[in-house]
């Protein structure tokens, strides 16, 4: 359908779902289909768009929306470029987008007007209703990346997702039988686990920016426990790095096991334990003012943790120096 009339169609569909958030609400898939200008999906809880007859452009969407589905997106041209906090590393291929239900997603950030997805599969919760991938759907981290965390493909990568987006386009232009869900789900849950193996690839690709990231973390540590913030603010939590490094918390943690076998919270202990360490063992501070230093509002909770990563208690620590 030729973009004009989408948009137009679009235009006409956030004068009536827009809320007070200012986001778009699609609350099914017939919301989506409708904002593209697409006749409504031949399913109400599953749909594959081919690009190739519907040519979906991202400028198409002005606004940020809310989505109540899944939403898996495959674009051609990325731009080259993988955007990973304030660096960009070349990759000629394309990638894939992934999106959950409930998050906010939009076109920020993009500067072209062309930015075209060659297939996007929707799919409803519910789709997966008393199948084992509604609850493992949740555990692939890929679904709470940010845009710019996208996971790009190389040739043969691209060749076996898009064999199994044509396998789900099939079935889907199919006749419905009593298997037809079972495939469906198999073909999708086999989207996911390839998606997973090639982020891991992506991760042990970027070594660079591996090394760069635990560095930058490192650094960003230590300033926040030899300055006061700790004291102030208390521990540093996940989210305060991944928003000091640009990335998101679950992309963070995905990296740093890819590196070091250890998420986020881990680094933040160790870090916590190295300061403790130092402290015990070169001030006279007593252990309860350590504990307040370090960002602890109990110091049982202090104890509790040194105990648990070095086998013995912050006074037995000190008194092993004497």
């Amino acid at each position: 359908m030729a973009g004009s009339a989408a948009g137009y169609n679009y235009f006409n569909f956030i004068n009536m779902k827009k809320d007070e958030t200012n986001h778009v609400n699609m609350a099914s898939l017939s919301d989506m289909h409708q904002a593209f200008g697409l006749p409504a999906p031949a399913h109400p809880l599953i749909s594959l768009i081919d690009g190739a007859t519907n040519r979906l452009v991202v400028s198409q969407l002005p606004y940020t929306h809310v989505l109540h589905f899944y939403k898996i997106s495959y674009k051609p041209a990325l731009g080259g470029k993988l955007k990973y906090g304030q660096g960009y590393y070349d990759f000629d291929e394309g990638g894939l987008l992934f999106a959950a239900p409930n998050q906010v997603i939009g076109n920020h950030g993009h500067t072209s007007d062309e930015v075209c997805s060659q297939y996007t599969l929707l799919i409803h919760p519910d789709f997966f209703w008393n199948y084992p991938l509604a609850k493992k759907i949740k555990q692939y981290g890929f679904f709470s990346y940010a845009t710019n965390e996208t996971l790009h493909l190389s040739e043969k990568e691209k060749e076996t997702i898009m064999a199994i987006f044509k396998n789900i386009e099939e079935e889907l232009n199919s006749r419905i039988d009593d298997f037809s869900q079972d495939v469906l789900i198999s073909q999708i849950e086999l989207l996911l686990n390839y998606a997973n193996r090639f982020y891991k690839r992506q991760f042990i690709t970027r070594k660079a920016v591996s090394n760069d990231l635990l560095q930058k973390l490192d650094d960003i540590l230590d300033e926040y426990f030899n300055s006061d913030l700790s004291a102030k603010q208390g521990i540093p939590t996940v989210q305060y790095l991944s928003d000091r490094l640009n990335i998101s918390p679950s992309y963070l943690s995905d990296m740093l096991r890819s590196m070091t076998g250890q998420n986020t919270q881990h680094i933040i202990h160790q870090k916590i334990i190295e300061k403790a360490k130092e402290k015990l063992s070169a001030t006279t501070l007593s252990v309860s003012e350590v504990a307040y230093e370090l960002g602890f509002g109990h110091p049982q909770s202090f104890n509790k943790l040194f105990k648990a990563k070095t086998n013995v208690s912050p006074l037995a620590f000190r008194k092993s120096f004497n």
